[in-house]
Order: structure tokens, then C-alpha cells, then sequence
């Protein structure tokens, strides 16, 4: 009897993750991922900004050029993109497009090259970048919003269509 009541673990069913922590994991990945590709871009001359950019107002030393530099400024960026990420999900979660997370993604682009851009001395003013550079900032920057915001979105109204799927089973007896 004892065993009758013990549950296999195969039988036993997981516990979905929380929308909340489906936001901070799609904005740590998309973060890194994003930035990853974008060391990708830059180290084959697609952009002439390197993601360390990040270190370079905060810390001293050479070692922020090489490689560790590199890896500790895609996971920086990654942490910062939590915040994009928890940002979206207060303001557009409930737009399912494409369109707003590409507009978000402008916007991500416009704060950083336009508002933030004296903080980050690795980083030209905008009108002396060069072409290749813009285009391709700006590209990886509407991709992560799309990431990010369709992510979100998508996931937001999954739980809105399951909400409303259980509110309908509970009031109507002829569902069950």
C-alpha cells in the first residue's frame, strides 16, 4: 500500500516555470546571444564597436581588450538586457506584434547611440560612424527586441487564452 501511494518520478508532472522568470531567462539569452553575434560583426569587420565598450567608463586596465573583457562585457550586457526585458513585459507585454518589439528595439538603439552615447568614450558620436556600423547596431538591435518582445508577448497571451479557457470550463457545466 505504502507503494500504491508513492508517486514514480516519471508519473509526477513539472512545475511550469513563472512568466516572470520566462522574462529574466529570455532577456539574459537574448542579451548574450544578441551581443555575442555582435562581437561575431565586429570581429569580422561588420562594426566597429566591440561589446567591451560596456567596461570602459567603470574599470582600469588592459585586461578589458583581450578575451576576458570580452566574455565578462556579453554577460554584462546579457544582465542589462534583464532589465530591457522586465521593461517590455511592464509597458508591451500585451501587444502580440512583431512590429512593437522591432519599434522597442529602435528605441533600445536610439537611447543608447543617442541619450547614452557620452558615458561610452568607445563609442563615436553617431554622425562619425561609419555605415556599416549603424546598419548593423541597429539591425542587432531591432532583432533582440523582436527576441525579446515577441517572446514575451507570445507567452502573455498563452496564459490570457489559458485564463480565459478555465473561466469558461467554470461557468459553463456543458464544457466538462
Amino acid at each position: 500500500m505504502a507503494e500504491e501511494k508513492e508517486r514514480l518520478e516519471q508519473d509526477q508532472r513539472e512545475k511550469p516555470m513563472s512568466f516572470m522568470a520566462m522574462v529574466v531567462i529570455t532577456g539574459l539569452v537574448g542579451g548574450i546571444l544578441w551581443s555575442g553575434l555582435a562581437y561575431l560583426a565586429y570581429v569580422f569587420n561588420f562594426t566597429e564597436i566591440r561589446p567591451n565598450v560596456i567596461l570602459e567608463p567603470w574599470t582600469i586596465g588592459a585586461w578589458k581588450e583581450g578575451w576576458l573583457g570580452t566574455l565578462i562585457s556579453i554577460l554584462l550586457i546579457g544582465a542589462i538586457s534583464i532589465v530591457a526585458a522586465l521593461i517590455y513585459y511592464a509597458a508591451l507585454r500585451k501587444f502580440q506584434s512583431i512590429f512593437v518589439g522591432a519599434g522597442y528595439g529602435v528605441a533600445l538603439f536610439l537611447l543608447v547611440f543617442f541619450i547614452l552615447n557620452p558615458i561610452f568614450p568607445g563609442i563615436s558620436p553617431f554622425w562619425d560612424l561609419e555605415r556599416n556600423t549603424i546598419i548593423t547596431s541597429i539591425c542587432f538591435y531591432i532583432l533582440f527586441g523582436v527576441f525579446v518582445g515577441y517572446s514575451i508577448s507570445y507567452e502573455a497571451q498563452e496564459i490570457r487564452g489559458k485564463t480565459e479557457d478555465e473561466k469558461k470550463a467554470r461557468t459553463d457545466p456543458d464544457l466538462t
